[in-house]
């Protein structure tokens, strides 16, 4: 495996914001709650919980950690929300577009960070990027979701010769008109007839598996997408035994068998939810952090994985790699 480029989060006007007080209060206990669309613990979870043990917060000494996985069943965060909202933490750390509109719905008080929180001012959770107002801040997809779509069409055509069919598997929590025109025009310009397939939960994978299999396309996009993160083991079953090429929204598809993704790193995202949590038990308010957003995307193929499905990785592809799994 190499590894060439790091992942660099770029802020959004940085405006500072005033540290109130230097450290943590002595013995004091900080109790936040953490909300995740995974179906279990993860690396992104141990990258967030390590990012606050370097900054002093430890669980069972200063920190009490309430976490909450819904495995990628949107129809459940609703009520992880609420229920979390009630144990009054200082503070909630969300995952997912889904989950942090399930957050707002349930507290408008509570700070929160959210975590690749989807298309956060669109659904009302901030202001904007440079002071986000209120009380969300955090790391963001919103001015990305709809940016990688054409990318994923166009590596789809170098990696299959005569492509001409692809289903896109996305998550309804994720939709968007205006992601669904980005895409559609893309597709238009390279020759794709482009079917996109919409979940609402994981129950729902079976059927649009189904309906992929009867449309058969020469290539699947699957989004990034809570529930496709809690279940891409299944998407990466169902494509090694329809060998179906797919290019995936997040990157962890990859090293657990998928093909090929072009993602931000959600380790990384997860270790800037540290950095935030800092900031507001120290003092900072959420509307006045910056809200930041990933501007540069890893690149990672799987070559076993390739090579099952009998394709050969075009060189123009394989040198933009930064991972290249062997």
């Amino acid at each position: 495996m190499t590894s060439r480029r790091a992942f660099i989060v770029a802020v959004v006007g940085v405006v500072a914001a005033p540290l109130v007080g230097g450290a943590q209060s002595a013995g004091k206990v900080y109790r936040i709650g953490y909300l995740s669309p995974a179906a279990d613990p993860n690396p992104g979870d141990q990258a967030f919980e390590r990012s606050l043990r370097d900054r002093g917060y430890v669980e069972g000494q200063n920190l009490r950690l309430e976490r909450r996985y819904t495995g990628g069943r949107s129809d459940q965060l609703p009520e992880a929300a609420a229920e979390l909202v009630r144990l009054r933490p200082d503070l909630i750390v969300v995952w997912s577009s889904a989950g942090t509109a399930a957050v707002r719905d349930a507290t408008s008080t509570i700070p929160v960070v959210f975590l690749a929180g989807g298309t956060g001012s669109a659904r009302d959770v901030i202001a904007g990027l440079p002071r986000p107002g209120g009380n969300f801040t955090g790391v963001t997809f919103e001015m990305t979701q709809g940016s990688l779509e054409p990318k994923y069409l166009e590596m789809l055509k170098e990696l299959v010769p005569g492509l001409s069919r692809v289903a896109l598997l996305r998550s309804r929590a994720e939709a968007s008109p205006v992601i669904d025109e980005i895409s559609g025009a893309s597709a238009r310009s390279l020759g794709i007839r482009l079917s996109i397939v919409t979940l609402v939960g994981p129950e729902d994978l079976k059927g649009a598996f189904d309906r992929i299999v009867r449309e058969k396309p020469q290539g699947l996009v699957a989004a990034a997408s809570g529930v496709l993160y809690a279940r891409r083991r299944d998407v990466i079953d169902f494509a090694a035994q329809n060998r179906l090429p797919v290019v995936y929204g997040l990157r962890e598809a990859v090293f657990d068998g998928g093909l090929i993704s072009l993602s931000p790193s959600l380790v990384e995202i997860a270790a800037r939810g540290g950095f935030y949590v800092d900031r507001i038990l120290k003092g900072a308010k959420p509307a006045d952090l910056p809200v930041e957003q990933p501007t540069k995307f890893e690149l990672v193929i799987n070559m076993k994985t390739a090579r099952a499905l009998g394709l050969t990785i075009p060189p123009s592809i394989l040198a933009r790699a930064d991972h290249v799994i062997q």
